[in-house]
């Protein structure tokens, strides 16, 4: 019997009809059994100020016991600019700030997009991969999970309707919970 895992899961949109928060929304349902999807809303997070790490605005102290509290973490991010939104960077940046509370390190991280480009947002994640590995965590490679086209895999209601894509975002959730569930069993030792 493997314990419950924990996930936490945010976003890089910010717009109502997002296709990547229509992503995000779609993925409760796609967790493997003893495993539960949280999402957390960054939206609140105010702009870094390096002055304010000694007392934290609420929204960062709770995302950062969120992500504390967490075994894993999935992220789902559009891409602007070839990179990654700044809000979310902003997010990030508070939340593994200062360097001795990182929350991120020694976390197994997902990572998914959504595009109406052929490229389905991988530059913004090849960035978020090096933020993370900067930050220590654990990012789960395989299988990447780049829903292209976008505008042509969800319906008039944003829900996903591409199977295939559906097939890897379970696949790549369940390598999620795997390897945090391995982590769990190894601090236990």
């Amino acid at each position: 019997m493997t314990d419950r895992v924990k996930v936490t899961g945010f976003g890089g949109s910010l717009r109502k009809k997002s296709f990547n928060r229509a992503l995000l929304y779609e993925c409760p349902a796609l967790m493997p059994e003893n495993s539960e999807l949280t999402i957390f809303d960054i939206s609140e997070i105010p702009i870094y100020n390096q002055d304010n790490e000694i007392d934290l605005p609420k929204p960062v102290k709770d995302f950062k016991d969120a992500i504390r509290s967490s075994d894993a973490l999935l992220v789902v991010t559009p891409e602007y600019n070839y990179s990654i939104p700044g809000f979310l960077k902003n997010a990030i940046d508070y939340a593994s700030r200062p360097a001795d509370d990182n929350v991120f390190k020694h976390k197994p991280v997902a990572l998914m997009s959504a595009s109406v480009s052929i490229l389905g947002g991988s530059r913004a994640q090849y960035h978020l991969r090096q933020v993370f590995v900067f930050l220590d965590s654990y990012v789960i490679n395989k299988p990447e999970v780049f829903v292209t086209l976008a505008n042509t895999k969800f319906d008039e209601n944003l829900r996903l309707v591409d199977e295939t894509a559906k097939g890897f975002m379970k696949q790549l959730l369940q390598n999620l919970v795997s390897f945090a569930n391995d982590l769990k069993k190894l601090e236990k030792k």
